[in-house]
This record gives structure tokens, C-alpha cells and sequence, in this order.
């Protein structure tokens, strides 16, 4: 970094300073204070003072101390070596900060976000005299087992490449390509570039989202699906389960690489994600889930204006590796504690408050962010997505504050959780009456193509039931179950069938954890023949009892544990004996 002096010191207040002297800086530019050279970022820029926030505690900071500019924003380094690595919101990299101060972040330390010693086998792709721009591949290097990391052309480049390096092993920092631009100018290629998190990176257009993403969660890819390059929001009170709904998603989902943020939570949250997942096993791979994932660990006793940063700093590696191809899941928990950051920074510039104190820009804010997911087409021609799962933490439960509110105006899926199913100890505790999902119809042609072409109606079959039975629950905490007819106590039976049987998930057992999209389709149908079969035999005469003590109905129960994702024939056989029993039911009453 450049070390000039663009002003000093002027004020104090917290994270936020304010620097008198100003010259030669721009707004965002990423800025060093003090001796101690403590990490900030220029956000309102004057005349001849500015004002900046610091990523680090700034005790013992005074007036006068001196502010070194960078000459360049706030950047995430983006190449080999990120893939598994657990940084800060500043794309830190922890385990390297601890290895050089011990358990204590020290303040104004350096640690740069890549390996600078480790070299990679770097594979060209590309010859000399062919001509490149922004998003192409140079090469490829093995990152991890299952990670093939593509090296791109830093977006906004473009010319005539002069000379590629061998195939061979490199550092981040060696030479591997010399580009000569447009303008003439001789431009250097590396394994990695830079590039700033407040800046979507660009894509040629995008794509329709209409294939869904599978998580294994039945509640979720049966009822309430999400489309790869989609955006969700999952907004519960405390103890509600959201930490647990991302991790789980995170684990089972189909994205090529997960990019979990956790921003301002709890030390001991962060300490089980960083605890459980090197030991989880990706199913897929059948290799540790750290080798497709990234930690952005920012705790809620870290410096609030670092928390800030950590969201731009997840999307803008979600947005590097989907540029490369590969469909990725950022879970960021929680969008709240990000949004109590931006109010605290706001109100320390002395910012006219909004609703509950929040900054008035604080829609625009939760806008940006989640309009950085999708499904695109990159510079290179090539198809990628980047699904954005954020947690809301509405105090209370609340969900009509700003927060939940402002970000329903911009996500098309909504997984509330509900306190009632937590305390029950339903998990996945995800509300099937307050929930919803605009991406049904989008999904629908890749669920009845490749799973099966009754889904749709199995689905709405239930869900209608589920709606029917709120309005007869009310009758029967009024005069019991006992006085209503056997045909809508048999809705209530039904109801709770699909309860237990479906929605309710063990996240410790072996077959129950993921469920694959046939196993939860097959699983529907067998539930909904249930009830059109068994509503039949009521309207002939006959008894509810005598439905529940079929056989087939004690296999309905224990089928979710029963049957594995590599043999589904025992739901064959569990259908087959549903349809003889009620053949033989219907003919008693016939």
C-alpha cells in the first residue's frame, strides 16, 4: 500500500472520524490511521474534510494522528487459496492472524487474504497473440478435490495477450500472463485480482430462474421451493431455528460452493459452524463440506463498522466463483444484526433517523444486496447463480419491523419460522400457514419433467387441506373434536399425518437428515392417496378408527426412517399396500 498522508485527525466519535486537511482522496477509498495503521474506509468526502469508518477498535486514536490513503477502495482479493479459509468481515484470514498475535486480533495488523508462498499447478488455457477481455479463462488450477478454480481476466481488461506462462507452479503473485491493452499500455496477469465488494461484478444478462435448488429440507423443495439465482429471506425470534435451517441447507443443497456469512451473531453460533463443518461429510463428494465452503466469521463483539462490510465482502466471492461456472449459496445470518450496524454508524454521522432509528437508505441498502443474486450469463458465455439465503432476526418475533418488512419488498421466498413449532420441537419450524414461495410456478416444469408430473396437483392438494384445517381447529378448541363429522375430523387426521410424516425432519438420523426429490415426491403422492382413498371409504361408510388401525397407515408413519435415498422400492410397496387395503375396505362397505 501507498503511504501518503491525505489529512488528519479531526474528531473522534467511535468507529466514525472525522479527517480536516483533505487532499487527493476519493470517496470509499481505503485508508490507514494512525501509526498503528488502523483499517478504514473514506465514506463522505467534502471540500477539505472527510469523514471515514474504522474496520478496528479505535481506543486510544487522537486528533492530529495522521490518515494514509490507499489510492484504492475497499477490495477483496479473489483467486486460489479461498476455498475452505474462515476470514473476518474484511477478508482477514483468522487462522493466519492467529498463528502471528495469538487468540486476540491486534489492532492495525496485516495479513494478506491469499497465501503468498503457496504455489499452484497452473494450467493454460489460452496462447499468445489471442485476444481476451474481462471474464475469459486463462487457465485452471486445482484448488481443492472437487473445486477446479478457473483464472479469470479481471473484468474490466481487455486486449491483445502478449505472452502466457507455462504450465507449472506458481504463486498468487507471479506473473502468469502479460496483457497489452487497447490503449497500448502492458498489463500483468496474475493468479489472482482485486476487486471492490461495493461493486456487482458485471454478466452479460440474466438468466430465467427455473431450475430449483434442491436442499434435501421436504418442507422447503416440496412446499416452498427456491430457484437457483434466487433470494430468500428466513426471519424468526430467538430459539427459533435459523442459525440451524442455513446450516442444514447449507450441508445438503446442490450449490457447487457455499459462502456463509455470519455476521454479528452470537461467539458461540460462529464457534459451531467453525466446530461442525470440517467434521460434516458432503454427501455428494463423500469429502469434508469446508472444501467447498467459505467462513466469513464476524462476531457480534467485533467492530460493528467490520460488520457492515462483511455482507459486500460474502457476495463479491459468491459473485467471483460464479463468474466461473459454478452455482453458489451465500447464507447470511443475520441480515439484522447487518441492518443494527448500519444504525449505529448512521446515527454516530449525526444521519436523520427513519423508522426505529434506521437510516432512511436502509431499503436501498437491503436492495442492493439481494439484487446481487441470480442466475447469469457470464463474460465468458458460460452460465452461473448465486442464491442468497438471509436470516432476519425481527426482536420479539416481530415481523412487521423495518427489517422483515423492507426485505419482503425484495426476496420472492419467505421461510418464516414459527415459535410455536420450535418449542414443540417441530424442526424444520417452518411455518406451512405464513410462508410462501414465488417461485412455484417457475420450478414446476423441472419438477413434473424430472420427478414427477403429479406434483403440482399432490401439492396443492395438501396445502388446501392444511388451510381447511386451521379453520376447523378453531371449531374444536370451541366444542372438541368429538362433535365434528367423520369426514373433517378425517382432514384434521390427515393434516396431522403429513405433519409428522412429511413436514417434521430429524436433522440426527442418518435417512431422515436428506431426503433426494423422488423420495419426497413418492412420499407426497402416498400421503394424498391416503386421503383421496380414505375420504372415499368415509363417504361409503366408513369408520375413521378402522383407517388408522391399517397397516399401510403404521408404514405411512415410519417411511420417512424406513426408506434410504438409494432404495425407494419400499414406498412402492407401502403404496401398493395403501391401494389394497382401501380396495378392501371399500368393497366391506359397497
Amino acid at each position: 500500500m501507498n503511504r501518503r498522508i491525505i489529512g488528519h485527525v479531526k474528531r473522534v466519535n467511535g468507529p466514525v472520524m472525522e479527517v480536516m486537511g483533505i487532499t487527493d482522496a476519493e470517496m470509499f477509498e481505503l485508508v490507514r490511521v494512525g501509526e498503528e495503521n488502523l483499517i478504514g474506509e473514506l465514506i463522505k468526502l467534502e471540500t477539505d474534510c472527510a469523514v471515514i469508518q474504522v474496520y478496528e477498535d479505535t481506543t486510544g486514536i487522537a486528533p492530529f494522528d495522521p490518515v494514509y490513503g490507499a489510492g484504492m477502495p475497499l477490495s477483496a482479493e479473489l483467486g486460489p487459496g479461498m476455498v475452505g479459509t474462515i476470514y473476518d468481515g474484511i477478508q482477514r484470514p483468522l487462522e493466519a492472524i492467529r498463528e502471528m498475535s495469538g487468540i486476540y486480533i491486534k489492532r492495525g495488523i496485516t495479513v494478506p487474504p491469499l497465501d503468498r508462498e503457496k504455489k499452484w499447478h497452473f494450467v493454460p488455457s489460452v496462447k499468445e497473440g489471442e485476444r481476451i477481455s474481462g471474464g475469459m479463462v486463462l487457465g485452471a488450477v486445482q484448488e481443492t478435490e472437487n473445486v477446479l478454480h478457473r483464472i479469470l481476466v479481471p473484468p474490466r481488461d481487455k486486449g491483445i495477450l502478449e505472452s502466457v506462462a507455462p504450465e507449472g507452479d506458481y504463486t498468487v503473485e507471479e506473473v502468469i500472463a502479460v496483457l497489452k491493452t487497447d490503449d497500448s499500455q502492458r498489463k500483468n496477469l496474475f493468479l489472482m485480482h482485486r476487486w471492490p465488494i461495493r461493486v456487482q461484478r458485471p454478466t452479460r444478462r440474466r438468466l430465467p430462474l427455473d431450475v430449483p435448488l434442491i436442499t434435501g429440507q421436504r418442507v422447503i423443495d416440496t412446499l416452498f421451493p427456491v430457484a437457483k439465482g434466487g433470494t430468500v429471506a428466513i426471519p424468526g425470534g430467538f430459539g427459533t431455528g435459523k442459525t440451524m435451517a442455513q446450516q442444514a441447507v447449507a450441508k445438503w443443497c446442490d450449490a457447487d460452493l457455499i459462502v456463509y456469512i455470519g455476521c454479528g451473531e452470537r461467539g458461540n453460533e460462529i464457534t459451531d459452524v467453525l466446530t461442525e463443518f470440517p467434521k460434516l461429510i458432503d454427501p455428494r463428494t463423500g469429502r469434508s463440506l469446508m472444501e467447498r465452503t467459505i467462513v466469513i466469521a464476524n462476531t457480534s463483539n467485533m467492530p460493528v463498522s467490520a460488520r457492515e462490510a462483511s455482507i459486500y465482502t460474502g457476495i463479491t466471492m459468491a459473485e467471483y466463483f460464479r463468474d466461473q461456472g459454478y452455482t453458489v449459496a451465500v447464507m447470511a445470518d443475520s441480515t439484522s444484526r447487518w441492518a443494527e450496524a448500519l444504525r449505529e454508524l448512521s446515527g454516530r454521522m449525526e444521519q436523520m433517523p427513519a423508522e426505529e432509528g434506521f437510516p432512511a437508505y436502509l431499503p436501498t441498502r437491503i436492495a442492493e444486496f439481494y439484487e446481487r443474486a441470480g442466475s447469469m450469463e457470464t463474460l465468458n458465455g458460460d452460465s452461473g447463480s448465486v442464491t442468497i439465503i438471509g436470516a432476519v432476526s425481527p426482536p420479539g418475533g416481530d415481523f412487521s419491523e423495518p427489517v422483515t418488512q423492507h426485505t419482503k419488498r425484495f426476496i420472492r421466498c419467505f421461510w418464516a419460522l414459527d415459535r410455536n413449532l420450535a418449542n414443540a420441537r417441530h424442526y424444520p419450524a417452518i411455518s406451512w400457514l405464513d410462508s410462501y414461495s414465488e417461485y412455484l410456478n417457475d420450478v414446476v416444469s423441472w419438477w413434473e419433467q424430472k420427478v414427477s408430473p403429479e406434483w403440482l396437483s399432490d401439492r396443492t392438494e395438501i396445502m388446501e387441506l392444511l388451510h381447511k384445517e386451521v379453520r376447523l381447529q378453531q371449531v374444536v378448541k370451541l366444542v372438541g373434536p368429538d362433535a365434528l363429522p367423520d369426514t373433517q375430523r378425517f382432514i384434521l387426521e390427515v393434516c396431522t399425518l403429513f405433519k409428522n410424516a412429511f413436514l417434521q425432519q430429524n436433522a440426527y438420523d442418518k435417512i431422515d437428515a436428506f431426503s433426494i426429490v423422488q423420495k419426497q415426491a413418492k412420499m407426497l403422492h402416498i400421503i394424498v392417496s391416503y386421503w383421496k382413498r380414505g375420504s372415499e371409504a368415509i363417504k361409503k361408510g366408513a369408520v375413521l378408527s378402522k383407517l388408522r388401525k391399517m397397516k399401510a397407515y403404521q408404514d405411512i408413519i415410519k417411511m420417512k426412517f424406513a426408506v434410504p435415498n438409494d432404495d425407494l422400492s419400499g414406498l412402492d410397496k407401502i403404496e401398493a399396500s395403501l391401494e389394497r387395503s382401501m380396495d378392501q375396505m371399500e368393497a366391506l362397505y359397497a
